[in-house]
C-alpha cells in the first residue's frame, strides 16, 4: 500500500469497529482519507460509532451493505480476524483493491525500527518479556500490536530512539505487503486457527510473510527445534539468529547441556549467547528463570535471541529473566485450596499449548479442558494425558472429543460438565468438579486446549470467571 499520507482525498474502507479498526480509522480520516467504517454487528452493540461520526467518519452498521466496495474505494483495511471469505473482502479483490491489516498501515506510520514476534504458542510472553528488557538496558520499549496499545496508535507517538516490539497473529500477517521488521522471530508453528486459514500451508504461509521483506541488515530469529521453522531458512534473507533447548549452536541463544525431558537438573544448566566474532557470555543459570515450564525457558532463549539482535548487552539480560512473573491467563497461578494448587491457562487455545503446560508440572493434574471445535481429533494429547493427568473435566463444544482421547490415555476419572445455565455457570460447575477430585499435592489446570467463542466472549473472560471461581471454593 502507499503511505497513508497519500489517501488524502480518497475513499478508505475499514472492516471492523474492534480498537485497532477505530485506530486506524481515525489515522486516515487525520491525513485527508474519505473514511467509512462497516461492521456487522447492530449500531447498539458498537459502542465507538458516536465517537468515529462525532469526527466526520461515516460509520455503518449491522451487516455489509451491497455497494459498500467499488472502483472508487482505494484501500480496505479489515480486522484481522474477519475471514477473507466475506463479501466485501471478496468483492475488494475481485477490483484489484488492495486489502491489508492494521500492521500494514502502522509500519508506514512508524519511526522507530520494529521488532515482529509470531507464534502459534507464546507470543504474549515473549513480546512481553522483550519489552522488560530492553526497557532494563534503556532502549525505549514500545509494547504494541495484538497486546495492549493498538498498533497505528503506537506507532503515531514512537520516534527513532524507540523500539517497537509488536505482537503479531496469522490474521494480522497475512494482511501485510511490505511490513519489514529489524527483528522478526517465530517462536513455533502448530496445527491451528485452520478454520480461519483452510489449511497448514495458508496458515505457514502468513506466519512466513514476518520475513518476507527482510535484507541482510535484519535479523530472523528463529526455534532451532521446531521443524517448521527450519523449513523456512532457505528462503529467509535475513541474518538468521537461532535459539534452542536441545543442540549447541555455532551460533545463537542455547541451553548447555542440553534439555533433557523429566529431569531435575536445572541448575546444572546455563542459557548461554554463542557469537562468531565476541564469543560466549553466559545469560543466566536456567534455574533463576522466574516463569516455571520448559516452555517457559524456550520462551526465554527466544526473547534473549531478540533482545541480543536488537543491540542489547547479553550480559545485561539475567535480571529480566528471573523478575519476570509472566502474563495473565498463561499458566498464571491463583490460589492454593486444600493443599492443591490452582492454575489458569486460559490462553492455551490448540493441544501444543496445553502439553506444554501439562509437561510443566510434575505433580499429578486435574485437567479441565474443552471449548470451540474448529475440526480436530485431539489426539496428539493422548501421550501427555496419559503420563501428566489424574482426571479430566471436560467442557464445551469439544468435550465428546476429549473425553474419547483421555478414555484411551486410560484416565480412571473422567467428567463432563453438560451445558448450564449460562457458559459462567458451566465453568463454576467444572471447578468444583475438580476440586472434588483433586488432592494434596496436586495440580488443577485449566487449560482448555481450545478458543473460547463457543461459551465466552474471549479466553480473557474464561481465564477471570476460572479465578473467581476458585478463589470461591
Amino acid at each position: 500500500m502507499k503511505h497513508p499520507d497519500m489517501y488524502r482525498g480518497e475513499e478508505v474502507v475499514v472492516l471492523g469497529l474492534a480498537k485497532s479498526g477505530v485506530q486506524v480509522a481515525k489515522v486516515l480520516h487525520e491525513r485527508g482519507a474519505i473514511v467509512t467504517v462497516n461492521d456487522k454487528k447492530e449500531r447498539e452493540q458498537s459502542p465507538e460509532a458516536s465517537e468515529l461520526e462525532s469526527l466526520g467518519i461515516s460509520v455503518i452498521c449491522g451487516g455489509h451493505p451491497a455497494g459498500l466496495i467499488h472502483e472508487g474505494v482505494k484501500l480496505v483495511v479489515k480486522n484481522p480476524g474477519i475471514p477473507y471469505s466475506v463479501p466485501p473482502v471478496q468483492d475488494a479483490l475481485k477490483l484489484g483493491i488492495e486489502v491489508v491489516t492494521e500492521v500494514e498501515v502502522a509500519y508506514r506510520l512508524c519511526a522507530a525500527p520494529m521488532i515482529g514476534i509470531t507464534g502459534s504458542n507464546g507470543k504474549t510472553t515473549t513480546t512481553t518479556w522483550v519489552g522488560r528488557m530492553l526497557d532494563a538496558v534503556g532502549m525505549k520499549p514500545i509494547v504494541a500490536g495484538n497486546i495492549g496499545t493498538p498498533l497505528c496508535q503506537a506507532a503515531q507517538e514512537a520516534s527513532e530512539d524507540n523500539w517497537m516490539v509488536v505482537e503479531l497473529s496469522s490474521f494480522q500477517l497475512k494482511g501485510t505487503e511490505t511490513f519489514r521488521p529489524k527483528v522478526a522471530c517465530l517462536l513455533n508453528v502448530a496445527e491451528t486457527h485452520l478454520d480461519y486459514h483452510g489449511d497448514m500451508q495458508d496458515y505457514v504461509a502468513s506466519k512466513a510473510k514476518l520475513f518476507a521483506n527482510q535484507t541482510a541488515t535484519d535479523t530472523a530469529v528463529l526455534n532451532w527445534d521446531d521443524p517448521f521453522c527450519r523449513e523456512l531458512v532457505p528462503y529467509v534473507k535475513a541474518n538468521i539468529l537461532p535459539f534452542s533447548m536441545t543442540e549447541e549452536l555455532v551460533q545463537g541463544v542455547f541451553v548447555r547441556p542440553s534439555f533433557v525431558p523429566d529431569t531435575d537438573d536445572d541448575l546444572k544448566r546455563e542459557i548461554i549467547y554463542r557469537d562468531y566474532a565476541e564469543g560466549e557470555t553466559v545469560i543466566a543459570a536456567v534455574d533463576s528463570i522466574g516463569l516455571p515450564g520448559r516452555f517457559n525457558i524456550e520462551n526465554a532463549l527466544a526473547a534473549c535471541g531478540v533482545a541480543i539482535a536488537a543491540g542489547a548487552d547479553p550480559a545485561l539480560l539475567a535480571e529480566s529473566l528471573s523478575s519476570f512473573r509472566g502474563v495473565e491467563h498463561r499458566l498464571e497461578y491463583v490460589a492454593d485450596k486444600g493443599g492443591a494448587a490452582y492454575f489458569n491457562n486460559s490462553k492455551a487455545t490448540n493441544s501444543k499449548a496445553t502439553t506444554m503446560a501439562l509437561t510443566s508440572f510434575r505433580q499429578p493434574v486435574v485437567l479441565i479442558a474443552g471449548g470451540l471445535d474448529r475440526g480436530s481429533d485431539y489426539m496428539e494429547l493422548l501421550p501427555v494425558l496419559s503420563g501428566h493427568v489424574k482426571a479430566l473435566v471436560a467442557m464445551g463444544q469439544t468435550k465428546d472429543k476429549l473425553i474419547k482421547v483421555a478414555t484411551l490415555a486410560g484416565l480412571k476419572h473422567i467428567i463432563s460438565v453438560d451445558t448450564g445455565e449460562s457458559a459462567a455457570a458451566v465453568l463454576q460447575q467444572a471447578v468444583r468438579e475438580a476440586s472434588a477430585l483433586a488432592e494434596a499435592g496436586d495440580v488443577v489446570l485449566l487449560s482448555p486446549a481450545c478458543a473460547s467463542w463457543d461459551m465466552f466472549t474471549s479466553y480473557e473472560e474464561r481465564g477471570r470467571i476460572f479465578k473467581e471461581a476458585v478463589h470461591n471454593l
